[in-house]
């Protein structure tokens, strides 16, 4: 998954990477159902210090179920969020999948929080699911 690149609903925001993602997978947790507005949201974890961002994010961070402080980027434009931090893993930095410009390079490899997964939120069966986060 090299060559990561991608942007926002407006193209005010985009983003390049430099170096191939460590992990891509869903996550089913209540926040990523919120800011959503769908069952889950697909992430990929690349190195810290790997992305280039093009344009200004507005950031939220929140308090998350493990306890870490998650820092949420998206444009303030159009409100796509595109970027999160976790104080959990500061080892990574995490892209939405639905950002990228080529969407066939997500390759999901596991489902966490899926606990908190809704029924109706399909994920492939064969993924590994976590009920929380497992340690990467």
């Amino acid at each position: 998954m090299s060559n990561l690149s991608g942007e926002c609903l407006c193209g005010a925001v985009s983003y390049s990477g430099s170096e191939d993602a460590v992990m891509a997978g869903h996550c089913q947790c209540t926040d990523c159902q919120k800011i959503s507005g769908a069952g889950h949201i697909a992430n990929i974890a690349v190195p810290r210090g790997s992305l280039t961002i093009k344009g200004e994010l507005a950031y939220h961070e929140k308090k998350a179920e493990s306890g870490n402080t998650v820092k949420r980027g998206f444009c303030p434009q159009c409100g796509s969020h595109i970027y999160a931090e976790n104080s959990g893993m500061p080892q990574f930095e995490f892209i939405r999948a639905g950002s990228l410009h080529d969407l066939e390079l997500f390759k999901p490899s596991m489902v966490v929080y899926a606990s908190s997964g809704a029924s109706w939120d399909y994920m492939d069966p064969g993924l590994p699911k976590f009920d929380t986060m497992p340690e990467l």
